[in-house]
């Protein structure tokens, strides 16, 4: 890292309610905190289209469900330092991985009834992205370096979990997969 440049934050949704946002925006005062200690650099509160270069700490909210949520998950990996699945969605598909449990088509027939519906969501055109078969859990995708349990997770973990990262220090609470 360039010693002369502040560490780089992002966050980013994919396949959720986006209640892991909410508990990051429930930092209240500690945004100020964070904004001194990092750039924000990427969020969906923002309004920049691309995922940067150069992240130091990515935090992913959600599940991977369809195709752009696998591709800006795998630019996210390759873009940062260190990856942090953020709530529950990311680790378990939680609520998104619902519809693993029945074939894609007959959700989108029991959700719209009519045939060809179902075959143009099937094949949508752009920009919507095609649905996977099934909803994948982060770390099915790519490799994750910390997991923040909690649907949502708390404010206290959030800031206790960015501020240890930035550290260079080993989050309380926090898990590394595989250990």
């Amino acid at each position: 890292m360039d010693l002369n440049r502040r560490p780089r934050l992002a966050t980013a949704w994919l396949g959720g309610c986006s209640g892991c946002h909410m508990s990051f925006l429930d930092l209240d005062e500690r945004l100020i905190d964070l904004a001194a200690a990092a750039d924000i650099c990427y969020s969906p509160l923002m309004d920049i289209k691309e995922f940067p270069e150069a992240v130091d700490i990515a935090l992913v909210e959600g599940a991977v469900a369809n195709e752009d949520h696998l591709r800006d998950l795998r630019t996210i990996r390759a873009r940062s330092k260190t990856l942090i699945a953020f709530g529950d969605c990311a680790v378990t598909g939680n609520v998104t991985a619902m519809r693993n449990l029945f074939p894609l088509e007959n959700i989108l027939e029991a959700a719209y009834g009519d045939p060809a519906v179902v075959r143009a969501l099937s094949a949508p055109p752009d920009p919507v992205p095609r649905l996977l078969g099934r909803v994948l859990r982060l770390h099915d995708v790519v490799e994750v370096d910390w997991y923040l349990p909690g649907c949502p997770p708390s404010a206290d973990s959030i800031f206790e979990i960015i501020t240890a990262v930035l550290a260079g220090k080993k989050p309380p609470g926090g898990r590394k997969f595989g250990c």
